[in-house]
């Protein structure tokens, strides 16, 4: 009689999906602090991941300028408690020395809630107003931003997190042996270190990447901790998600340990539709600056966010209001308590820093590790 086959253990149960909700806070012309602390606090009353603020290295249009985000991001921290701060860095003409010392700050006088949205800069208008090297392909200048992903990380790494010591008696200030040189070199640019600001709270910050375009994707999934897709349709949304997850698990990260966000803009002016008018269960429509619109109630967004969502299309969703202060306003108070009172999104923070938020674990120091194995 054959020997019986013993029984295959059973496989563990798939981790629950968190549900991930962000919000940008733009807002053309607007040049003051309270207009961009008002609608990060709202944000952070519906408890919200992270927001965001545009920017970039073109000519302000139409006779109007605009503020660094890096910069009024730092001034809305202190007025703000949990939620997320995620500015756009463009890192084409940037030197990444001072782009990680920039983010890292931003960590600092947030306290662990700092986030980047790494940008390009493909245009010859851009390139001529810094003076410094001519406009190249979108392949290469997405290479350069992973290079300079690559640099920031390890130059947050280059202090120890034990490096300041502050010792009165002696007068030692920094342990010597505990910053570090990370000697990088390529042939764009090389960086010594160690940084100049100690590392960030967070250890590294989150990064973010449009993955929208094919040629950012390499670098959301070797480097992002958040994708944004650009995507009129769940399905659409979900071959890309699949896309990344496989590309990043191709570089040996945990594959959930990117998220992903649907980007889609939303205009709540007209409040629920009529009765007679079936819910939006098409595709969107999309902008001139190809963002997909949602155009609609509350309600209907819920369940639009619920069932992208559901099916694997999104980790979450990142909305851009069409008007910020009304739309932000009804999504919080509408949408976002709809998803809480089903029980799909938090109703309190979980933590006190972004990756806490999104899930994500503060990653050790790599130079730190061959010391402590060496002990």
């Amino acid at each position: 009689m054959a020997a019986s086959q013993p029984s295959p253990e059973p496989r563990p149960a798939p981790r629950p999906r968190l549900l991930h909700l962000a919000a940008a806070i733009d807002g053309t012309g607007q040049y003051r602090a309270p207009y961009f602390v008002e609608l990060a606090r709202l944000a952070e009353r519906g408890r919200l991941d992270f927001v965001t603020l545009d920017d970039s290295l073109g000519p302000p249009g139409e006779g109007r300028g605009r503020l660094d985000a890096l910069a009024v991001l730092s001034r809305v921290a202190p007025d703000t408690g949990r939620i997320g701060l995620v500015p756009t860095v463009t890192t084409t003409h940037t030197e990444p020395f001072h782009l990680s010392c920039a983010v890292a700050t931003l960590d600092w006088v947030s306290r662990g809630r700092a986030g980047w949205r790494a940008e390009v800069s493909t245009t010859e208008a851009e390139a001529r107003l810094i003076g410094r090297r001519a406009a190249a392909p979108a392949e290469e200048l997405w290479e350069e931003a992973g290079e300079v992903a690559d640099v920031a990380a390890r130059l947050w790494d280059s202090w120890e997190d034990d490096a300041e010591i502050r010792d009165v008696a002696t007068g030692r200030f920094i342990d010597r042996d505990k910053l570090h040189y990370i000697d990088f070199e390529s042939a764009r640019f090389s960086v010594r270190g160690p940084s100049i600001v100690p590392r960030p709270p967070q250890g590294h910050p989150v990064v973010a990447v449009d993955a929208t375009d094919p040629v950012a994707r390499p670098i959301a999934a070797r480097h992002a901790d958040v994708a944004y897709v650009k995507a009129t349709g769940s399905e659409a949304a979900r071959v890309i998600r699949e896309e990344l997850r496989r590309r990043a698990a191709g570089y040996g990260r945990d594959e959930d340990a990117l998220t992903v966000l649907a980007a889609v803009a939303v205009d709540l002016s007209d409040g629920e539709p009529a009765a007679e008018l079936p819910p939006p269960s098409g595709p969107l429509a999309a902008r001139a600056d190809g963002l997909p619109l949602y155009r609609g109630g509350p309600v209907d967004l819920a369940e639009l966010i619920a069932r992208w969502h559901g099916a694997g299309a999104a980790d979450g969703f990142h909305i851009t209001p069409a008007v910020p202060r009304r739309d932000l306003e009804r999504f919080v108070n509408g949408t976002v308590a709809l998803l809480q009172h089903r029980g799909l999104f938090r109703t309190f923070y979980p933590g006190t820093t972004l990756r806490d938020h999104l899930g994500l674990t503060r990653p050790a120091n790599r130079y730190a590790q061959p010391r402590e194995a060496a002990r």
